[in-house]
C-alpha cells in the first residue's frame, strides 16, 4: 500500500496545492478477483490530504465497493472513481483520447527525448520491472529511461514532472 500512496502523493500534490492537470490510475491486479482501476483526478480531487494514511484510507474505501464494468468509471468520492479493467483498457482509452504514451524503463531512450504535449501518459510498475505479460498488455510503447538505476515509482513520477515542467 505504501508504494501506491507515495505514487499518488508524488503525482498529485505540490506545496500548498494539487496538480490540477494530472491524473493517476492505479491498476489493482492482485488477489483473486478481476482487475480494478482507481482513478485520482487532480482537477476534481477534494477531501484528500497529502499524507500516506489519508490516501491509504481512500484506496481502502474504494476497494470495499463492487468492481464496476470495464470502461464504466463510478465516482467514489470527489475526484476518485474506479472501474474494472487492467492496463490494456487504460492504454486503449488513452490512445482513443489522443494521448502520447510512454513506458518508463531503465533500458529505454534518454528522458531528454520525450516529446512533450498536452496529453501524455506514462506507465510504470510498482517495485518490480514489468514482466513480458505486463508489457504485452500495453503494446509496443516508446520506452523512456530516467537513468540506469532502477528507481522507486514515486521518484520516477517526481522526475517526470520535473522534466515536463521544464519544457
Amino acid at each position: 500500500m505504501d508504494v501506491l500512496t507515495r505514487a499518488i502523493n508524488s503525482a498529485l500534490f505540490v506545496s500548498h496545492g494539487i496538480r490540477e492537470d494530472t491524473q493517476i490510475v492505479l491498476h489493482m491486479m492482485g488477489g483473486n478477483g478481476p482487475p480494478r482501476r482507481i482513478l485520482f483526478d487532480g482537477s476534481r480531487l477534494g477531501g484528500v490530504r497529502p499524507d500516506e494514511r489519508s490516501i491509504a484510507g481512500q484506496i481502502k474505501s474504494v476497494m470495499k465497493n463492487e468492481i464496476p464494468p470495464i470502461g464504466n468509471y463510478v465516482q467514489c468520492s470527489r475526484g476518485i472513481s474506479h472501474s474494472g479493467g487492467g492496463p490494456e483498457q487504460t492504454m486503449a482509452e488513452w490512445l482513443r483520447d489522443g494521448f502520447k504514451c510512454y513506458l518508463l524503463d531503465a533500458s529505454g531512450f534518454p528522458s531528454s527525448n520525450i516529446e512533450s504535449g498536452d496529453k501524455m501518459g506514462f506507465f510504470l510498475s510498482d517495485d518490480l520491472p514489468m514482466n513480458d505479460n505486463d508489457k504485452s498488455q500495453i503494446g509496443g510503447l516508446d520506452r523512456v529511461s530516467l537513468g540506469e538505476m532502477w528507481l522507486q515509482g514515486h521518484s520516477c513520477i517526481a522526475i517526470v514532472h520535473h522534466i515536463l515542467d521544464s519544457h
